[in-house]
């Protein structure tokens, strides 16, 4: 999965990654570019261009990046989508040059140049016109550019003709991307440009940049340890290396989610501007203070502060520059070195990447200073909510729904969940009678309309239920379902085994076969609320003679039968959430075997797989990230560090909110039926890694803070548990390498 998610961005994806492969020889030349339409992708059709916006050229440039295309075309589309936002001072004659390609541009980046300051002697300065900017400005693209974006003091920004500058090539680490060192020389003042926001704009391209050069190490360092041979073994088989290149697709992800919000929130903030010209509100201005001082970058009550935008806008973009540029360099970074010594050589364009990935990174400005932007942003109250954009046809499936949920709102909690159970809200997206049988724009919009209505969380329920109505019979499912989603039965797991943890092939629990039905006998472990549970779903193995996952079945146990001991272990945190159960000589009817006998396995990963959903959501950047917040709020001006790894974690949390709402848009796209109600597979598995260790640095981090809090001192230990429980941290990447990468399995 690339940035883009639908089908015509897929498409635009492929299209121009194809134009890439087809002149890979020769490299891709402008006016091909040009000729494609690509320069003036984001333009209007009035200025020569095509009438999309900034997400459709981030797809386009994700899959150039993948190329390492040199050349103009990063600047001149940076240039062009800065100017087409400077309404009403006749640029789009220059717009429609940038966008045919007869002229090309440069842009200063002072936030990672030198500091500028105003040059007095300016030679044809109108009245009132700002002044220039004294000192060198290191610019992306040519010196021989046509025009030249630049800051002109008190933070507007000109476009000037190669006349208005003297400029002369700079060296820089990428040895095949045009720099410059610009200084400006005089400023007409009908070129100075409306209050835009170009540093913003300049983070999300060269982030758009960066994950294409990412996404080319994950495959490259991917396809070498499937190919490279070593110990007898291929050497991707080996975890040290199987979960180094599963941790950068992990980044990759984190990046794509970050650039592909941080684009939307652009674009709807161009729309907004065509509709209104009146401000945003700005952030709480207590925030700066409350944080310690201001970031130095892009500050939210300064000139640059991306006019147009508001915070919710801004939050966006700082979180994809604190994630975009350096997932491209850790990606990099890891595919040399799982390269080896070949990674090392000059003739291997890895070297070239890694370079690309550190220039998009400095161009875009310092990490660090974003981060701090996003502490400042979100402290202030600046929040990106994250709900997917409907088609047409949602608004009569809303309205029927809402009634419905109106309906609901008026019961007693006692008959609204009697009605919750027989109307199939509960999951909605099992097959009746259990469920609606909800497609995935219904579900989307149950979920919106029924916010409030305290819709029950069934637990370990959720994770059994599924599997029950795929694999059980009638009788199993009449006689369990209603009274699970009225919650008068509760479920427990007996899955995993002291011997047999994450891998359930090694379980050695027996089931005996007696008269009437099977006689278990095992010790279950790290089984959840065993204590309080009525009913287990257990694995046993019926065929000892078969290997692994074979002759294994799927039992449904009365907890409450003679030969179950439940014994509560006691947790760090002191807590008796964890059991070990022993079975001696439990009795289970035929009847209650769930599929077939020896076939347990089957219906175990059904199972899992909305284990990992269910825990991949409820560890998701929740209320631990506005308790950060209010915790930051409370205590006395943070440091440097503390606000820049404040940051760092929202725009963590913030990414993986993201990707939670691009597997939505991933379902929504697909066509009626195609799809289950559940976000499983490689998807989860990379929400979930991410979820539970971000939960975990959230702890330490507010814990530092406040280490005699009783809340924090519980929750840095309590969240221990997050990356063991529900597949550990080394299972999730096993599960991401081979799965989404291809990586032999472990022998």
């Amino acid at each position: 999965m690339g940035i883009g998610l639908t089908e015509e961005h897929l498409a635009l994806a492929e299209s121009v990654r194809g134009l890439a492969v087809r002149t890979a020889e020769r490299g891709v030349e402008h006016a091909a570019l040009a000729g494609q339409g690509l320069l003036g992708l984001h333009l209007p059709e009035g200025c020569g261009g095509q009438g999309y916006g900034l997400l459709e050229l981030c797809v386009a440039l994700e899959a150039l990046g993948e190329r390492r295309v040199c050349g103009p075309c990063l600047p001149t589309v940076l240039a062009s989508a800065v100017l087409v936002r400077s309404a009403g001072i006749g640029l789009e004659p220059l717009l429609g040059a940038l966008a045919d390609g007869s002229m090309t541009a440069a842009v200063a980046l002072p936030a990672s140049g030198p500091e500028t300051g105003p040059a007095p002697g300016l030679v044809d300065e109108p009245a009132g016109a700002p002044e220039a900017t004294s000192g060198a400005l290191l610019a992306l693209g040519s010196a021989g550019a046509d025009l030249f974006v630049v800051p002109v003091g008190g933070g507007a920004w000109a476009v000037l003709d190669r006349a208005d500058v003297s400029a002369a090539p700079a060296e820089g680490v990428d040895l095949d991307r045009e720099l410059c060192s610009v200084t400006v020389r005089n400023v007409p003042g009908d070129r100075v440009l409306a209050d835009v926001p170009v540093r913003e704009i300049a983070a999300v391209l060269l982030g758009a940049d960066a994950c294409g050069v990412a996404a080319w190490a994950v495959a490259t360092a991917a396809g070498h340890a499937r190919m490279r041979v070593q110990f007898g073994r291929p050497i991707g088989q080996f975890q040290g290396v199987k979960h180094r290149v599963a941790a950068a697709l992990v980044a990759l992800e984190q990046a794509r989610a970050a650039v592909w919000d941080a684009a939307r929130a652009l674009d709807e903030a161009a729309m907004r501007s065509h509709a209104s010209t009146a401000p945003g509100p700005g952030p709480d201005a207590d925030a700066d203070t409350r944080l310690g001082g201001g970031t130095g970058v892009g500050a939210t009550t300064g000139p640059d502060g991306a006019a147009g935008l508001g915070a919710e806008g801004r939050l966006a973009v700082a979180v994809a520059a604190v994630l975009g540029p350096d997932a491209a360099v850790r990606c990099a970074a890891d595919a040399i070195q799982v390269l080896g010594g070949i990674g090392y050589t000059f003739e291997h364009d890895a070297h070239r990447y890694y370079r690309r990935a550190l220039s998009n990174r400095m161009l875009a400005g310092d990490p660090g200073l974003w981060a701090e932007e996003v502490a400042v942003l979100a402290v202030a109250g600046a929040r990106r909510p994250m709900e997917p954009e409907l088609p047409a046809e949602a608004t009569a499936v809303r309205d029927a729904i809402r009634a419905e949920a109106a309906s609901l709102r008026d019961e007693e909690p006692v008959a609204r969940l009697s009605r919750f159970a027989e109307e199939g809200w509960i999951m909605p997206y099992l097959p009746k009678p259990w469920g609606r049988a909800a497609s995935p724009l219904e579900q989307v919009i149950i979920h919106q309309e029924f916010r409030g209505l305290n819709r029950p969380n069934l637990g370990i329920a959720a994770w059994a239920v599924p599997s029950i109505v795929r694999y059980g019979t009638r009788e199993q499912q009449d006689r369990f379902l209603p009274k699970t989603f009225a919650r008068e039965i509760v479920w427990c797991q007996l899955f995993s085994e002291p011997g047999a943890g994450s891998d359930l092939a090694g379980l050695s629990t027996k089931a005996t076969r007696v008269e009437g039905g099977w006689s278990l006998t095992g010790q279950k472990i790290w089984t959840t609320l065993a204590q309080y549970a009525h009913w287990g779903i257990c694995l046993a193995r019926t065929s000892p003679e078969k290997s692994k996952h074979a002759g294994i079945s799927y039992f449904l146990v009365d907890m409450s039968s003679p030969g179950v001991t439940v014994r509560p272990l006691k947790e760090i945190n002191g807590d008796e959430v964890f059991n070990e159960v022993f079975l001696d000589d439990v009795f289970v009817p035929d009847d209650l075997v769930v599929g077939k006998v020896d076939e347990g396995w089957r219906v175990a990963r059904d199972t899992l797989s909305h284990e990992r959903v269910a825990l991949g959501d409820s560890w998701g950047p929740g209320s631990q990230h506005t308790d950060m917040v209010r915790l930051i709020a409370k205590l006395p001006p943070l440091r440097q560090s503390q606000r820049e790894q404040a940051g760092r974690l929202w725009a963590e949390g913030q990414a993986i909110s993201a990707l939670g709402l691009r597997v939505t848009l991933s379902q929504l796209s697909k066509p009626s039926g195609a799809g289950s109600g559940a976000d499983s597979g490689t998807a989860a598995s990379v929400r979930k890694l991410l979820g539970m260790r971000h939960a975990q640095a959230i702890s330490e981090f507010c814990w530092s803070l406040a280490p005699s809090d009783r809340h924090w001192n519980r929750m840095i230990l309590a969240t221990r548990a997050f990356t063991i429980g529900g597949g550990t941290t080394e299972v999730q990447l096993n599960i991401i390498a081979e799965r989404a990468l291809g990586l032999p399995r472990d022998p």
